[in-house]
């Protein structure tokens, strides 16, 4: 299955893209970095420049229609340049409205609160976003891992880096399920 990485041209946190990128590799899955620019993503090392990442498809470009699931990482910056961008919302959004499965983790809800996709909907995140969310109509929880089928879709989310494992293996567990 081909699965949509979003990230912003930089701010995303480099182990919260790479880790997922590589259990969906090996899970048999073809990632596809998306971003709002062409060329490259500058990863980050919580506040340090990491590597850099090509983008495969520009968002805009390429309809969701053609992935199965989408996978948002985190980083402080990321989300936030991410919301700020009419095309990356409308392409989250569209993976609610064809019931696709999105998974979020650490501080990429701030993309789903933008997109006004959590109301009514559970789910985990960093805990500085406990806040947004519930203003957002959705409930927040402190799991490792949390799995909400309360919408059109799953919705996979987790806190934190030291939950990759957890998150991985959830996303990848209801990924397998979805039928393209």
């Amino acid at each position: 299955m081909r699965i949509a990485f979003l990230t912003a041209p930089e701010g995303v946190e480099q182990i919260e893209l790479a880790d997922p990128w590589r259990a969906a590799v090996e899970a048999g899955h073809a990632p596809v970095l998306v971003s709002t620019k062409p060329g490259r993503v500058q990863a980050f090392d919580h506040l340090d420049k990491a590597d850099t990442f090509a983008v495969d498809e520009v968002v805009g470009e390429v309809p969701a229609e053609s992935f199965g699931g989408l996978v948002l990482p985190g980083g402080v910056a990321n989300p936030d340049f991410l919301r700020m961008d009419e095309r990356a919302i409308t392409f989250v959004q569209a993976f609610f409205e064809r019931g696709k499965p999105v998974a979020a983790i650490c501080h990429a809800p701030w993309t789903l609160v933008e997109a006004d996709v959590v109301r009514g909907r559970t789910l985990t995140s960093w805990p500085s976003l406990r806040t947004d969310i519930r203003n957002a109509g959705g409930t927040w929880v402190d799991e490792q891992v949390h799995i909400d089928d309360q919408g059109p879709n799953q919705l996979i989310t987790s806190r934190r880096p030291d939950d990759l494992k957890a998150f991985d293996e959830a996303f990848l567990e209801v990924f397998a399920r979805q039928t393209v």
